[in-house]
């Protein structure tokens, strides 16, 4: 696991540039950095040493070094690729994955990231031909960013980087605040630093030299939910069996995060790794680390726990924002910033089970009524003037049925968070940032891609491309490259993918229990007690925290500094966390939402 960063012209050269950008990554890589330099490229690597301890650092040439490669993550079949390739005449110098994908690049072109099993970012300059190459797994399990600023071309693992480049513009991308407040995250392409883009999964680019068009991304990868072919137990079971022993390749110590649900215990289940890590909160009702105990000792696993103060949880919060590189209001960041810091002392490598509600259907959104199915087979003119009657009366049974029953899924489904809808945004942004586009000009395209499907394959859909990359595996990663921690997802490898894709609807949800087939595959592996038990995720007591007055003073200070009027209607948010001190109604995550950009904010153009 590593870092890189990088950047292409014709100016003069000035080798302090890359060496600044490449320090703002050094929690990427510690254990060792390389460069390359040419007339018009500079690159720069961080390395986590994990496979080939001894000759895998980077960067790596080919035979007769006119390719040189930076890759960031793991490829788990590379073995198989490295003989493949060895036939065909290529001659290895190391070990190491990464030069099995220099080498699978020199015979297949971009051909070589269908044959790719792994998380991955990489850069491939042709030294010759002057042309980069530039992709991303299908997943987004591995970051990586570009901009286009003053003549310069520049990537990096982490935005971070691109602050000591002296072309780099540090502008506030305006269009990106609107759909952050709805989100939680960014759903954009072009991040929330003006002109900077984050390359999306599944997809590459190439830059030349004298490259004048518009950088143009290409998909080399689909992901159909199409649910044809059936699944059978034991495929599931096997699979996901040989992508764990995939993901224990390594040459360091590999442990396992593990929470009381069942993703990451059948992770751990199957994996049995000499040490799990667990981190709950010092509240009543936030802490499940005793459950997770208890099955480690079970499989006689040592378990390390770490219970988390408000005091910490406060503490974390603008170092949670610099690392995210983008505001972030996922709760769970911080408890897994310091489930990170905690098994950094033990290991180098930890497993997680992130993906699975993606795939195997998981999420309590998925668990859709038959009777709200049925409902909106009515005409939608009936739905919108019952929803309207509903909303006006006090209390009743069925109201919220009638209300969310009014729309179709396009118009109402997101992802897996909706903080403000379309009127609460436009009462507490200013003017100047009700630029950006709404919630459903922005999933109306993969709505448009999954026509056809059933609504929960739609909605699988729908996060595969949003809530999965831009929330779930950003805070993965940066979260864990913060304490220079490798994480890796059996679930979100592409054999799974391959089957999750072919199950019926049938196979995701029955009688109301999400992840139907994976709790069966996993009930011979684990007590039922857990295979049974629904998803909780990391519990957060922030909206106790909120009633503390402490907390509300701390960030009642925050929003009413200066700055923060360019942003917010300033008594709208003094509105939102007074309502919630006081008891009125539960804010709590808007509260979040806004103090998590303000941190971000000073974090990136009031400190740094």
């Amino acid at each position: 696991m590593c870092g890189f960063v990088g950047y292409i012209n014709n100016k003069e050269k000035n080798k302090a540039v890359i060496e600044g950008m490449n320090r703002r990554i050094i929690h990427r890589g510690p254990d060792s950095c390389g460069y390359y330099m040419d007339d018009v490229l500079h690159m720069g690597f961080r390395r986590l040493s994990i496979i080939d301890l001894k000759s895998g650092d980077q960067p790596i040439y080919n035979e007769d070094e006119t390719k040189v490669i930076m890759f960031n993550g793991e490829i788990y079949n590379f073995e198989e690729l490295r003989e493949d390739l060895k036939e065909k005449g290529h001659v290895f110098k190391t070990n190491s994955d990464t030069e099995v994908v220099l080498h699978g690049y020199e015979e297949f072109g971009p051909e070589i990231l269908q044959k790719l099993r792994g998380m991955f970012a990489f850069v491939i300059w042709d030294i010759v031909g002057k042309e980069i190459f530039i992709a991303r797994d299908i997943f987004g399990i591995k970051p990586l960013y570009y901009a286009h600023m003053n003549d310069t071309f520049m990537f990096a693992s982490e935005i971070k980087a691109f602050l000591d480049n002296p072309d780099f513009v540090r502008e506030i991308n305006k269009d990106a605040l609107k759909p952050f407040m709805t989100f939680q995250y960014n759903p954009l392409n072009e991040t929330f630093f003006k002109g900077v883009y984050k390359l999306e999964p599944r997809h590459y680019i190439k830059y030349s030299v004298d490259q004048k068009e518009k950088i143009t991304p290409v998909e080399y990868f689909d992901i159909d939910f199409s649910g044809e072919g059936g699944v059978r137990l034991d495929d599931i079971e096997k699979t996901i069996a040989s992508s764990v022993e995939y993901h224990k390749i390594s040459d360091v110590k590999v442990g396992s995060f593990l929470s009381s649900g069942i993703d990451s215990s059948y992770i751990v289940s199957l994996l049995k790794p000499d040490d799990t890590f667990t981190v709950g909160f010092d509240h009543d009702g936030f802490d499940e680390t005793d459950r997770a105990k208890v099955l480690s000792e079970s499989l006689g696993i040592r378990n390390t726990k770490k219970t988390i103060t408000s005091e910490e949880f406060f503490e974390a919060l603008p170092k949670v924002q610099y690392y995210s590189d983008e505001p972030h209001a996922n709760l769970s960041s911080v408890p897994l910033f310091y489930l990170s810091e905690m098994a950094k002392k033990d290991v180098t490598v930890v497993l997680s089970g992130e993906g699975a509600d993606e795939l195997f259907g998981g999420y309590d959104t998925y668990n859709y009524s038959p009777y709200i199915r049925m409902y909106r087979r009515l005409p939608k003119f009936l739905r919108v003037l019952n929803g309207k009657v509903a909303e006006l009366l006090s209390n009743f049974k069925g109201k919220h049925f009638l209300i969310r029953g009014k729309k179709n899924l396009e118009e109402s489904y997101i992802g897996q968070a909706m903080i403000f809808d379309a009127k609460e945004v436009g009462s507490v942004l200013t003017t100047e940032y009700m630029c950006g586009p709404d919630s459903k000009e922005i999933t109306k395209p993969y709505f448009d891609r999954a026509k056809g499907l059933d609504d929960i394959s739609k909605m699988q859909f729908v996060d595969m491309f949003l809530w999965l990359p831009n929330d779930i595996l950003l805070k993965a990663d940066k979260m864990t490259m913060a304490h220079s921690l490798e994480l890796r997802v059996p679930y979100l490898d592409k054999e799974v993918l391959k089957l999750a894709t072919k199950l019926k609807m049938t196979d995701k949800l029955r009688d109301g229990i999400g992840k139907y087939a994976l709790r069966q595959a996993a009930s011979s592996t684990i007590p039922k007690e857990w295979f049974e038990r629904r998803k909780l995720g990391f519990l957060v007591p922030f909206k106790d925290y909120l009633k503390e007055d402490k907390y509300y003073k701390m960030i009642k200070e925050e929003f009413e500094q200066d700055y923060v009027a360019e942003f917010f209607k300033q008594d709208e948010i003094m509105k939102l966390l007074d309502d919630h001190h006081n008891g009125v109604r539960e804010t709590h995550r808007k509260v979040y939402t806004i103090y998590s950009f303000l941190l971000w904010y000073k974090e990136y153009f009031l400190v740094r």
